[in-house]
């Protein structure tokens, strides 16, 4: 199982999480991750129900650098992508998110990969409807996200 997701802040209103899930059943030829398009997907998803242009604060994974995804990020008008440092996994809201998500499944017995991306999803789900707990992430980043 793969996820992808976005923490979204806009001033003046509540802080919100756009996920993907991906699904893998070591079928032959299958990708284990997210591709170009997938990514693309997530943000054109988060552009319709944002409603408005998007600064996308974005790690260094390579799927995120490569030429086609550099591509599909220039026909997004709406889109301006800012790169995090290398190595910086603390500034990245997303990783507090994962760290939540995983630290709840440590002792977890499930009995398939079903019941699995169904508990992942409900947690998922949870933080979702909890903006206070997304805004801890963010401030734990020490990041300034006020517009200047």
């Amino acid at each position: 199982m793969s996820i992808a997701g976005l923490v979204c802040v806009r001033p003046g209103h509540r802080s919100r999480l756009i996920y993907r899930t991906r699904i893998h059943r070591d079928r032959k030829g299958e990708r284990r991750s997210f591709a170009e398009a997938d990514y693309a997907a997530l943000l054109d998803a988060a552009h319709q129900q944002l409603g408005g242009p998007i600064v996308l604060i974005w790690d260094n994974l390579n799927t995120h650098r490569s030429a086609a995804m550099r591509e599909l990020i220039a026909t997004r008008d709406w889109l301006r992508v800012i790169r995090l440092p290398a190595y910086a996994p603390e500034l990245n809201p997303v990783e507090q998110v994962w760290s939540h998500i995983k630290r709840g499944l440590g002792n977890l017995l499930v009995w398939g990969l079903d019941e699995l991306v169904s508990v992942v999803k409900n947690r998922l789900k949870r933080v979702q409807h909890r903006p206070g707990l997304l805004d801890a992430f963010l401030a734990h980043t020490g990041l300034d996200l006020e517009p200047l």
